[in-house]
């Protein structure tokens, strides 16, 4: 008895009080719905104050209120983790109004919402880049920004994880055995990220593509494309001297050397897979 007494008790705030939010729903009193929200917003209660802001957003357009009522609305989407939706709003509020208060807060936010949705390097890149567009933005609409410092950081992160993506879809072709293609991936990775963290590993696969591109031809273009290994591993070896993969490009050199002497003149196995 008493614990059905004391469970009644717990429960009663909850019923009235999820029966007063419907009937703050109902309500035409917007007044009271934009003062709410605040409340719910400011309690932790998102999705609450989300349906408020939503509800009343028409009813404050062309006031004093609807830049407060919009950005509350985007964060409360934010909030929640809903990045696309509310990098959508804040746009829409940047591109709104720009002259209100919350302006700077809002186009920061666009930016970053992009760089809480860029995925991990092996997928699609798009939110990468429409982030590190959207910081770049901000930076130049708001050169005195105290944030200036922490987008350069995002961006730079970003950056790295173009160079990984960049890296890994050029190594696919390596992986394929498609080392003609892989040798053009390779190099224009290089090129477009030419101080790349992988810079050496790239050109190591640069240099195995060339002498497995030589191996796997006919014999009338072999010598050739031995001889674009052997310079291949002086670019190699001349950037990277003390390279962690010395041995095998020293192999790969090697081997070159001797099908354009005719010490050999066919190889019977791939020494460098």
């Amino acid at each position: 008895m008493k614990y059905g007494k004391f469970l009644l008790i717990f429960l009663l705030p909850l019923v009235f009080g999820c029966g007063g939010y419907e009937k703050l729903l109902k309500s035409t009193d917007s007044e009271l719905k934009y003062k709410k929200a605040f409340e719910y917003y400011n309690k932790g209660d998102y999705t609450r104050a989300g349906t408020l802001f939503e509800q009343i957003a028409p009813f404050f357009r062309g006031t004093t209120k609807a830049d407060s009522v919009y950005f509350y609305q985007a964060l409360t989407y934010f909030k929640q983790n809903d990045f696309i939706l509310a990098g959508h709003l804040f746009k829409n509020f940047s591109e709104t109004y720009g002259n209100s208060d919350f302006a700077e807060d809002a186009t920061f936010y666009v930016a970053y919402c992009y760089y809480l949705s860029s995925p991990r390097p092996e997928l699609d890149q798009t939110d990468t880049y429409q982030a590190i567009q959207s910081f770049r933005l901000f930076m130049i609409r708001y050169p005195e920004s105290k944030r200036i410092a922490e987008c350069e950081k995002m961006i730079a992160e970003l950056r790295d994880k173009l160079v990984e993506k960049s890296f890994i879809s050029a190594r696919l072709y390596f992986d394929l055995k498609d080392y003609k293609a892989s040798i053009v991936a390779l190099s224009n990775s290089l090129t477009e990220y030419p101080e790349s963290k992988f810079r050496e590993d790239i050109m190591f696969l640069v240099l195995r593509s060339k002498y497995l591109l030589a191996f796997n031809s006919v014999e009338s273009k072999q010598k050739e494309r031995y001889q674009a290994s052997v310079d291949e591993y002086y670019s190699f070896i001349t950037e990277f001297p003390e390279s962690k993969f010395r041995k095998d490009a020293e192999k790969i050199y090697d081997l070159s050397s001797k099908v354009l002497k005719n010490e050999i003149t066919t190889l019977n196995d791939k020494n460098i897979e």
